[in-house]
């Protein structure tokens, strides 16, 4: 596995001493924005920090090592008194077993990300009712999404109650109509649009994919690395199913290539060899993300 030190993340996580299933580093960006009055952003920062690693998002019960480690960087673009316009970056990885290695699970940019925020106001969700100001309810849809993500590549289409808490977060935003990036009407990136085709039958596929390239791939890399690399190939080839389909801008499909692609790369560009019919696989990934070509699909070999 350590081949794969090249593509760690280089965030360093802040550890909190609660004992939460996330682990979440949180930097607000205000360098883009006018003024001389930056102790909100880092006011801001702080409370986001707090209000994510704090609030026990899940009953499961993981051991310190075995958290998921989240990254959410907020760029503010523009600011108007207590109302802001900024994009997200959302970023998380898991471990993999029996190594120091840690897989990226999902990387994420939203571009239509604006909020009312007011310093030093209390941070609070309220999972039945939209809060008017956008913050924690995006970032709370994130959450779920970042634990639905993860629970999927540990058992099959695991994350599904998790989705489903951001599609009642999304839900209750749309029909307020208060804030724009939740509506399918506001592109195929959506808020609405990702968590719809999330949890449609035409993504069990790529959900089934993501469980058996971890669960069976990754997760047995250190018992044997031909035979997991044998198991994550194969598992790719399964994605023929959206090359034949009208998948161009399904973006769950995206999302997950942006995440494993320079992954995906590094297990196939060197090691033990495998027997996976590569050529088949490079046809595919090149069909379908054709911008990691040269980086990546092109450069993998038994």
């Amino acid at each position: 596995m350590k081949k794969f030190a090249t593509i760690f993340f280089s965030i360093c996580f802040a550890i909190t001493a609660f004992s939460q299933n996330l682990i979440a580093d949180v930097k607000v960006d205000y360098s883009m924005v006018q003024g001389s009055n930056t102790q909100v952003y880092q006011t801001l920062q702080k409370s986001l920090t707090t209000f994510i690693n704090s609030t026990k998002w899940s009953s499961e019960r993981l051991k310190t090592h075995e958290r998921i480690e989240a990254n959410f960087v907020i760029n503010v673009l523009e600011r108007q008194g207590n109302k802001f316009k900024a994009n997200i970056l959302v970023q998380s990885r898991r471990p993999v077993f029996n190594s120091t290695y840690y897989t990226p699970v999902l990387n994420l940019s939203d571009d239509n990300f604006s909020f009312q925020y007011q310093e030093f106001e209390e941070l609070i969700f309220n999972d039945r009712k939209f809060s008017n100001k956008n913050l924690t309810d995006v970032i709370t849809y994130y959450i779920y999404l970042i634990l639905a993500y993860d629970a999927d590549t540990f058992t099959k289409e695991g994350g599904t109650e998790y989705f489903k808490m951001s599609k009642r977060i999304a839900d209750f935003a749309q029909a307020s109509n208060s804030f724009s990036g939740w509506s399918e009407m506001d592109g195929l990136k959506s808020r609405m649009a990702l968590i719809n085709n999330i949890l449609k039958n035409d993504n069990s596929t790529l959900r089934n994919i993501s469980y058996q390239y971890h669960r069976n791939g990754l997760d047995l890399m250190s018992d044997s690395e031909t035979r997991a690399k044998n198991t994550i190939g194969n598992t790719l080839l399964q994605l023929e199913f959206y090359q034949r389909g009208n998948f161009s801008q399904f973006y769950p499909l995206e999302l997950f290539l942006t995440a494993k692609n320079n992954e995906i790369g590094q297990i196939f560009s060197g090691g033990q060899p495998s027997t996976v019919n590569i050529e088949k696989l490079k046809e595919i990934l090149n069909a379908l993300a054709p911008r990691y070509s040269d980086a990546q699909w092109n450069k993998m070999k038994k």
